[in-house]
C-alpha cells in the first residue's frame, strides 16, 4: 500500500457518525501547519479562501494550474492526509481530476453539485454520473479517494422551502450510491432537519459550522460525522489582521505590550 493509500483509508476511517472529524480548512501552508499542531488529525482546503489567498475570486476564477499548485504546497506542508475543495472541477474530466489531485498529494475531494459560476444545480444524474466517474479514476489509479459530495439545495433555495429536505436528501442518496463517502448538505443549519436528514441518507454527513448552526457537540449528537469550517477561519484571520493594522495606523501597539 503506498503512503496516499494509507492516508485515504486513515482519512476515511476518520467520518465517525456521532464522533464527528473536524476541519478547520486551511488555505496555504502556514495555515495547514497551525491546524496539524492544534491536534487535527487531518486538514481540508476552502476554495473560497485558497483563491483569495491567491488573489483570485471564488467560484472556479482561480486558474486550475494555480489552484493545485496550492493544494500541493498545503500537503506537502503536513504529514497528515488532505482533502481538497476542488468546487465542481474546474471542467477538467474525471481522469484528469484525479491525476491532478493525486499528484498535489491529496487523498480526498469535495464535489458540488451546482454551477459555481451561475449558480444552477446540475441535473442529478449528471452529477452522479461525474462522481461515478471520479470514484472509477481512482481506483484505475490505485487510490480510492475519499469523495465529499456537496449538496447545494439549501445554498441555493431551490425550490419551494417545504420541499428542500426531501430533495436534498434524495440528492444525497442517489450520490451515495454513485461512489460518494460521504455528503454535504451545505448550510443546513436546523437541527430537526440535520437529524432527519442523517436517517435518511446511508453516509457519512458533512455539516457546515458557521454562526447560527448547531455548536460541534450537538451536531455530533445529532449523527454528523463530519464537520467543516469552510472559509470561516480565513475571514476570522483576516479580519483579526485589519484590526492589528488599524492599530497600527492609529499609532498604538498592536501587540498589546
Amino acid at each position: 500500500m503506498t503512503e496516499l493509500s494509507r492516508r485515504a483509508v486513515a482519512l476515511r476511517a476518520l467520518h465517525r457518525p456521532g464522533d464527528p472529524l473536524i476541519l478547520p480548512n486551511a488555505w496555504d501552508s502556514g495555515s495547514a501547519r497551525a491546524v496539524v499542531a492544534a491536534g487535527f488529525p487531518a486538514v481540508a482546503t476552502s476554495s473560497a479562501a485558497v483563491a483569495e489567498a491567491l488573489g483570485h475570486a471564488d467560484g472556479e476564477a482561480t486558474p486550475v494550474a494555480e489552484m493545485f499548485a496550492a493544494v500541493g504546497r498545503i500537503a506537502a506542508a503536513v504529514p497528515v492526509a488532505v482533502t481538497a475543495d476542488l468546487e465542481r472541477g474546474y471542467g477538467l474530466r474525471p481522469a484528469e481530476l484525479v491525476e491532478r489531485l493525486l499528484a498535489a498529494g491529496a487523498v480526498g475531494g469535495n464535489i458540488e453539485d451546482s454551477d459555481p459560476r451561475t449558480g444552477r444545480l446540475y441535473d442529478v444524474e449528471e452529477q452522479a454520473d461525474l462522481l461515478a466517474g471520479i470514484r472509477a479514476a481512482s481506483r484505475a489509479a490505485g487510490v480510492d479517494l475519499v469523495l465529499n459530495a456537496r449538496v447545494d439545495v439549501h445554498l441555493r433555495a431551490y425550490g419551494p422551502a417545504e420541499e428542500r429536505l426531501a430533495e436534498a436528501v434524495r440528492r444525497a442518496r442517489r450520490y451515495r450510491a454513485a461512489g460518494a463517502d460521504s455528503v454535504y448538505p451545505i448550510l443546513l443549519a436546523d437541527p430537526a432537519q440535520i437529524r432527519e436528514f442523517v436517517a435518511g441518507v446511508d453516509a457519512p454527513v458533512n455539516v457546515l459550522a458557521r454562526p447560527g448552526a448547531p455548536a460541534p457537540a450537538e451536531l455530533a449528537a445529532l449523527g454528523v460525522a463530519r464537520i467543516s469550517y469552510g472559509s470561516g477561519v480565513y475571514a476570522a484571520a483576516r479580519a483579526r489582521a485589519a484590526e492589528l493594522l488599524a492599530t497600527v495606523r492609529a499609532g498604538g501597539d498592536p501587540f498589546g505590550s
